[in-house]
């Protein structure tokens, strides 16, 4: 039995534990004659996922349906200060809806069919590959190698299309104001303008095939 009770404090994240005694539904002085300690493995590499988008000044929420105890553990392996347990779907929802109307961009990343409305209402819906396909319905993006810890890469692709976006519209604002009055004054020749239209849209679409060179062989 203190075996069975050293399993219990060994660290996991406990769902269903089991006895087995000598004949059943007796007990003698031998006690059980076994126990089974089911848990939950974390992910590979979750913990530096986790503290990777803390020092990027993202606040990271657990939110889930188990019981208090095996969401307890997880959050304090992972470092998560903020965790909530036994959470049905509408309870998720009103989580992300409380966030929202503090002002907060929600991100919401989830693989099970009570995930779904949760990850329609979230401002951004990440489902895994792995998850179920209601999730994934529901999702705006799906990770395809089911590893987590690609939410970084993921995060850095869209820094990096936000602002090869801006400076796209940037470009072709700045081009327009000052071409367009200079070939109404008469001071840039109409087929000059055209032309340098043409090499401005040829440098924006250059300019964003950026976004496919980073990620060949990815």
């Amino acid at each position: 039995k203190s075996r069975c009770a050293e399993a219990r404090g060994a660290g996991r994240a406990l769902r269903r534990d089991a006895w087995m005694h000598p004949e059943a539904g007796r007990y003698d002085r031998r006690g059980p004659v076994a126990c089974f300690v089911l848990g939950d493995a974390l992910k590979p590499q979750a913990r530096e996922l986790i503290e990777a988008l803390r020092a990027a000044g993202k606040r990271v929420h657990l939110l889930s349906g188990d019981g208090e105890g095996a969401v307890r553990e997880v959050a304090q392996r992972l470092g998560i200060e903020y965790a909530r347990a036994e959470a049905t779907p509408e309870e998720k929802g009103e989580y992300v809806r409380a966030l929202q109307r503090e002002g907060r961009v929600v991100a919401m990343v989830g693989d099970g069919v009570n995930d779904a409305p949760v990850l329609a209402q979230a401002d951004v819906s990440i489902a895994m590959a792995s998850g179920a396909t209601l999730s994934q319905a529901h999702a705006d993006a799906v990770l395809l190698s089911g590893k987590p810890y690609d939410l970084l890469r993921v995060l850095a692709l869209t820094e990096k299309s936000r602002r090869i976006i801006r400076q796209n519209l940037a470009w072709g604002f700045g081009y327009n104001l000052l071409v367009i009055p200079a070939a109404v004054a008469g001071l840039v020749s109409p087929w000059l303008a055209a032309l340098g239209m043409s090499a401005s849209s040829l440098l924006v679409v250059a300019n964003a095939l950026r976004l496919r060179r980073g990620q060949a062989g990815k």
